[in-house]
């Protein structure tokens, strides 16, 4: 068997394929787990000259890594066509935290868009405020009319497409226009899309953002997250990273590659039972409005019309009047959801989302609270009559 070339694959094949070098496999079908803290060499002449080789890629520290995180670094780099290379995290937030370090500086601006995750939104307003760092929030509707919020100072702007609680995909290739007229780095939490359904740095984004923990792992029991940078961006982001002293361990990066190889398969079921639920719900009678992207009912749907290859198993729904209360007792009825925070595993999942908590200068007037499903490897059917007994406690609450 040859070495895969670097011809056009389909995703399916580029997921099971990537990152198998030989010397990092040594003929096994999955890169071992290499674990390591010191690396021995063989002479003093041949430790003082490892020191001044670029230790990407080569074996020098065991916090530099070894073939077990290089191979899942190369596979995510592989999966977004011209990224010059990609670093990984022991969590989505330290990959948030690396990437926004490594492009800010004390004095700068921060342009974040309002419908972002909240740990990314504490980020901000903590770490980031500490370092002198200011941030400006953003509608994420705004488009190419992010120019005018662009000054002096400011010199990246953060993006989340679709956002995590309230779905509204962004026009991420306006934004980056705009972006490199002025010569500010683009960042985008793209973990709903992944790259399978959005190639982040082929749209002209500069560090793409994965909370690997969903889908990359697929299966709720590994922290794991990575940022993928366009050309030019790489050595920063690697050089910030390494001074802060960040490392995946090697076991954690080994599930992340085994969950990777699987990854088309498990989108593409997550993806048909989402939007099978989605349309579901848009007929009950319970349900004001559906928040799934590839719906017309969700703010930016012409966007991810145009921009998106797919969609994934996360969406929200606004219910038609009710109070918490009656949230509460859809949610607590249900048998095949869990109640708890993260998504992208095998299982299905339900929580209360109260956006209005999340914004700063946009505002909501839904008709309801709201919840988010994240809808996993279940039988599509089961869920739905899962989600039929919620509602009928939910309108017995209700009233």
């Amino acid at each position: 068997m040859s070495e895969p070339t670097d011809r056009p694959m389909a995703d399916a094949t580029r997921v099971v394929t990537a990152g198998r070098r030989k010397e990092w496999t040594q003929g096994i079908v999955s890169a071992p787990v290499w674990r390591a803290s010191t690396i021995l060499y063989d002479s003093v002449a041949d430790l003082r000259a490892g020191a001044k080789r670029d230790p990407h890629h080569r074996l020098f520290y065991g916090r530099k890594g070894t073939p077990t995180q290089w191979s899942l670094a190369d596979a995510l780099t592989s999966l977004e066509p011209g990224a010059e290379g990609t670093f990984l995290y022991p969590s989505g937030v330290a990959a948030i935290a690396a990437a926004l370090l490594s492009v800010l500086s004390p004095g700068d601006e921060l342009l974040l868009v309002d419908s972002a995750y909240d740990p990314t939104r504490s980020m901000a307003t903590g770490l980031l405020a500490r370092l002198g760092i200011a941030t400006r929030y953003y509608d994420p509707m705004i488009g190419a009319g992010i120019a005018d919020l662009i000054g002096d100072k400011t010199r990246a702007i953060f993006m989340e497409s679709p956002g995590s609680l309230t779905f509204e995909v962004q026009d991420v290739p306006a934004i980056v226009a705009a972006a490199k007229a002025r010569g500010v780095v683009t960042l985008l939490d793209n973990t709903w899309a992944t790259p399978l359904c959005f190639p982040a740095i082929a749209h002209g984004v500069d560090l793409s953002i994965l909370a690997c923990t969903k889908y990359i792992v697929g299966h709720s029991d590994v922290m794991l997250g990575s940022v993928t940078a366009a050309p030019g961006h790489f050595a920063r982001l690697r050089d910030t990273s390494f001074q802060l002293g960040q490392v995946t361990s090697p076991d954690d990066a080994w599930l992340g590659s085994r969950g990777l190889r699987t990854m088309a398969v498990r989108l593409a079921q997550h993806r048909d039972s989402a939007l099978a639920i989605a349309r579901w719900l848009t007929d009950r009678p319970e349900i004001a409005t559906v928040l799934h992207p590839a719906l017309p009912s969700c703010p930016g749907h012409e966007y991810f019309v145009r921009d998106f290859k797919g969609a994934t198993g996360l969406f929200g729904f606004v219910f038609a009047g009710g109070d918490d209360a009656a949230r509460a007792a859809f949610i607590d009825t249900l048998e095949l959801f869990g109640i708890g925070y993260s998504w992208g595993g095998f299982e299905s999942l339900a929580i209360p989302i109260d956006a209005a908590r999340y914004r700063s200068v946009t505002t909501r007037d839904d008709a309801g609270p709201m919840v988010r499903l994240q809808i996993g490897l279940e039988d599509a059917g089961d869920l739905i009559e899962d989600l039929e007994r919620g509602l009928a406690a939910f309108r017995e609450v209700r009233g």
